[in-house]
Order: structure tokens, then sequence, then C-alpha cells
């Protein structure tokens, strides 16, 4: 095991690492920006280490300076979180270049499963149901139309680097199609560096159904069933819950063989998620997140199995701690992610905490940095807190969301809080009868 954790990471997820470090007791490294001097994680590491100004390109994201600060402290092993340097394949083999775990995937699968295209061919050959779509990158629209044409309209034109909704557009109709495609070019030439996009098929009322993984690098690994992510705005979550509403058990068993079987194969390391658009009954594979999700405490909710933890475990070399027949499901959970933005317009509001009271009781979990007094810098994402319940079956875990809700208290600024009140009213939510499109349409509806 490890002797001391360098967390690569900041806010909410630092503090989560911190705490699955501290219950394996590994010492624990801080590092931060000069504007985060004052976070909950830096003040319960045993060391931390300042690496730079507010800019994450000048803290975060700098490399050298992440490695200066392991060398400093002694640091093993390097926790990455999500976001950030989590998925940066370069930055996993410099930190073994150095003798220094990085408490993830190997960087040859974070390399294969970054790549939209190459993942897409390595689902296939692994026996993963995709979307239709093209085979690599398209050069040329007249390209662009064969394939669109071949598959009908509409289809979704995608840079091969992207996430987060950026380089992502759709075209209806033929006459849509250069619009879209030199639009989707040019985003992800800004958002990437890489104008590279590809095309796949655009399906009308999906869900967006992702399945949670671990493996040991061994050869062992499991599936931890699926949370259903498909209240989205701008392709980013909102709101997840496992089980999903719209699948059964027999269609959850085989898909999650199915990944299970796919991530033995390859003999894959740590935590991953492999998302996918599930409609009609089908699953169509999206891409793989080779890291731990925002998520993922709905999982470990319904499993009781500490993701955190097993990734530091395996990364580490010991073996997985679970055959598949270990993982149960127990009840249902829901995570409402809390955001620092007016719940309406989605602007983002920074500044000081003045009052913070978070829910509590039995099947109520907090997960945050945040406390009264903290003061939320305005150079990073908004997600201030996760708000995670927990029941014995949805309509328990529904009510006593509502109830956590109405509880939790934060003044000083404007949160998201107001929204999931609104929406955990709306009959649709309530009966699980929403597809990826739903919210974005509810928002015009009401905005």
């Amino acid at each position: 095991m490890f002797d001391k954790v360098l967390i690569a990471n900041r806010g909410e997820i630092a503090l989560r690492i911190l705490r699955a470090c501290k219950e394996l007791g590994i010492a624990t490294v801080a590092v931060h920006s000069t504007a985060d001097a004052d976070a909950m994680h830096v003040r319960l590491a045993d060391e931390s280490v300042c690496i730079g100004p507010p800019q994450a390109a000048e803290s975060y994201l700098n490399i050298p300076r992440l490695l200066a600060a392991c060398e400093i402290t002694g640091a093993d092993a390097v926790h990455p979180g999500y976001g950030f340097l989590s998925e940066n394949a370069r930055f996993a083999e410099i930190l073994e270049e150095h003798s220094i775990t990085f408490i993830g995937p190997t960087s040859e699968h974070i390399r294969i499963m970054g790549d939209k295209i190459e993942a897409k061919v390595t689902a296939r050959r692994l026996g993963i149901p995709c979307v239709p779509g093209s085979d690599g990158a398209v050069e040329s629209e007249a390209e662009a139309l064969k394939i669109a044409k071949s598959m009908g309209f509409p289809v979704l034109i995608k840079a091969t680097a992207g996430g987060g909704g950026r380089g992502m557009k759709v075209a209806h109709t033929a006459a849509d199609l250069p619009l879209a495609l030199s639009t989707a070019r040019s985003e992800a030439k800004a958002a990437f560096g890489n104008d590279s996009v590809y095309i796949e098929k655009y399906l009308t009322k999906p869900r967006h159904i992702e399945i949670q993984v671990l493996g040991d690098g061994q050869g062992n690994a499991v599936h931890l069933g699926e949370r259903d992510c498909s209240l989205q705005r701008r392709h980013q979550k909102v709101l997840e819950e496992s089980p999903s509403p719209a699948l059964n058990a027999a269609s959850r068993k085989r898909i999650g063989e199915i990944v299970a079987n796919a991530m033995r194969e390859i003999k894959y390391r740590g935590a991953g998620t492999v998302e996918f658009l599930f409609e009609d009954g089908e699953f169509y594979f999206i891409e793989m997140n080779t890291r731990i999700q925002v998520e993922h405490p709905v999982t470990e909710a319904v499993t009781g199995v500490d993701l955190v933890l097993e990734q530091i475990r395996v990364a580490s070399g010991q073996p997985l701690a679970y055959r598949q027949e270990d993982i149960t499901f127990s009840g249902h959970a829901i995570e409402c992610r809390i955001n620092a933005e007016n719940p309406r317009t989605f602007r983002p509001s920074p500044g000081l905490i003045t009052q913070w009271h978070p829910p509590g009781g039995l099947g109520v979990r907090i997960d945050s940095g945040a406390y009264q007094g903290y003061r939320i810098p305005p150079y990073y994402d908004s997600l201030i807190g996760k708000l995670i319940v927990h029941g014995k079956n949805r309509d328990e875990c529904m009510m006593r969301l509502k109830r956590a809700l109405g509880e939790f208290a934060i003044d000083g600024i404007e949160t998201t809080i107001p929204l999931f009140i609104d929406l955990v009213r709306q009959a649709d939510v309530i009966n699980g009868i929403y597809d990826i499109h739903w919210l974005e349409k509810y928002l015009g509806q009401h905005s």
C-alpha cells in the first residue's frame, strides 16, 4: 500500500479522496492554488503545497509543479480525481517515469478511450453495441453527406477529442449538414486544439445510461450496475439515479455482463464508466470515462462499495476485493449536483457563503468541501456539493430527496437548490419518465 498520496484536484472530490486515504491509513498531500488556500481538503490534509495562481493552467494543470510537489513531499502516488489531468495519458506516463503511481488506468487505456473514434473501434471489437456512424473521422462535406444519407437524418456531428458537449452539433436535414459540420469543427479546434469530427446517428428520445466498472489490471473486473443520467442541460448531467427506472433486471444483467467481460479482456485497472444511449430496448455505446465520475456516490449507496478506496487498492497492486457474485444491489439512490449558479439563468454565482446548513438524517449524504464563511472562487467549475439520498425503493427515495432539499440552506450566493425543489414536484420526474432532452424542453417552457 502507498505511504503518501498527493491529491491533484480541488473541491468536493479532493475531500472525498482524502477521506478514503485516511480510512486506509495513508498520509495525504493537498495541492492548491492561491485561490484555494482556505479549502477544506487543504485544512484536513497532512501536508499542503501551493502550486500556483488561480488560473488552472498555472496550477492544477501544471504538470512540472505537480511533479515538484510530489518530490518535495515524498508522495509515492497521485490521485487525479475527475477533470483536470484525470484523463491525461502523458501525465500518467510522466509519473510512472518518476516511480510515482498514477491512481487510475494505464496510459494506454486512457489514450485509447480518450479518442472517441478509437474508443468506438475498441468497443466494437470487445462486443459492446455501438451507435451507427462513421468508422473514423470525416474528411469532407461530401463524405459526411454520403454517410448521413446512408444512416438517415437526423445525425450528430461530434469532436473526436470532445467532451462536455463542445464540438457537438445536430443536423436534422441535408441542408443543415454544412453548417453543423463547420461549427463542430471550429468549436473542436478552439476547445481541444483538434478539429477532427465524426458522425453518429442521432437518437430522438434516448436515455443516458452508464455502467460502473472496477478492474484490477490482472484480468479481474466487475460491474456495479447502472446510473441513469438522462436529466441534462447542454449535455451536462444535473441529476443521476441508480437503478434506472427504464431498465428491468434482464436488460441490466445483459449490458452489465457485456461491459464486465470487455474490461476483463483488456485487463482494465481502476474505476471506469462505460456510457450508453438507451432507446427502444437497445444500448448504444457513446464513450468510456477512465476515471471516477462525479455521480459515483449513487452507486456506492446501492452497492455499499467504496469506489475511491478500491481505486487506491488496485492501483497499489492488490487484486480486486470483489467477484461479480459479491456485488448486490439494495434500494434506490439519487444525486443532485448543487452548483453555485442562478437556478434559472445558470449564471455562475461565486462569493462568500454566509450560511451553510446541510440536511441530515437516515439515508442522506452530502459530499462538499464548502462551509459557512468559505468564499467560492470564480475561477473553476461551479459545483459546490452533491446531495445524495438513499431509500428502500424509488418512492421512498424521492420523498427523502424532497425533505432533504427543503432542509438545505445556503445563503450569500445563488444555488441550483430551487431548481431541484421544482423538478422533484414534476410528474415526469416523480414517475421516472424522461429522456436526455426532457430538462431542456422543460426549462425552455418555464424560462
